[in-house]
């Protein structure tokens, strides 16, 4: 069980996290398949280390060899995980992208809704991912206005830093953003905590300081 857990963690770092966060129906099959027989092997008394290790090993070939295939050769990538499909386009719904996809109108509007959209109206272009997402273009009615439309300069977009989680102080990500352990004392103090304990989360960035959410 232990070899068969450690065999299988190994399993995903060598695949990578696309394995995880981009699964097209080729992955969703693999990954059953994975189980099933994974699992058999954990199970079965009869099979020892050496079974595990041989399928383990086996499936984890095969997979890289699918992904390079698709790296190399772009002709299979459509084939092994699948093309993205246009079903609306300038604003006009393609009826028959939508049946080759097996896609219903109360499917389209839940994704259309999930992608904040309410209405048919302000679509301009809908894509079908591979993984069965919806990718959607607003027309430019529609559209949250940028600062470059409204002719505004442009200004730094400093990535948030945490520096608390769970009431513990990240000490890393507070020394590389140039503070000190004393400074962020002081400040969660100014903002009414006793002490790091006492602050569920916290955050920084130049522009607004330090952010903090206390427990409930």
């Amino acid at each position: 069980m232990i070899f068969g857990f450690v065999g299988l963690f190994v399993l995903t770092k060598i695949l990578g996290k696309t394995q995880m966060n981009q699964i097209t129906p080729f992955d969703f099959i693999a990954a059953v398949a994975a189980g099933e027989l994974f699992g058999n092997a954990l199970f079965d008394p009869e099979a020892g280390i050496p079974h595990i290790a041989v399928a383990i090993i086996t499936w984890g070939i095969l997979m890289l060899v699918i992904e390079k295939l698709t790296q190399k050769f772009k002709r299979t990538r459509g084939l092994l995980e699948g093309k993205p499909s246009v079903i609306i386009s300038r604003g006009e719904i393609q009826y028959k992208d939508m049946k080759v996809n097996k896609m219903d109108f109360n499917q389209l509007m839940h994704q259309l809704r999930a992608n904040n959209v309410f209405s048919l109206s302000e679509v301009d272009y809908a894509i079908i991912e591979a993984d069965g997402s919806l990718s959607v273009l607003k027309k430019s009615a529609y559209q949250t206005p940028t600062r470059d439309d409204l002719k505004l300069q442009e200004q730094p977009n400093p990535l948030p830093v945490s520096f608390i989680l769970d009431g513990e102080i990240i000490e890393d990500n507070v020394i590389n953003s140039g503070k000190t352990l004393d400074w962020l004392k002081q400040e969660i103090k100014k903002q009414g905590f006793d002490a790091a304990a006492d602050v569920a989360y916290a955050e920084w960035t130049p522009s607004k300081g330090l952010f903090t959410r206390a427990y409930h």
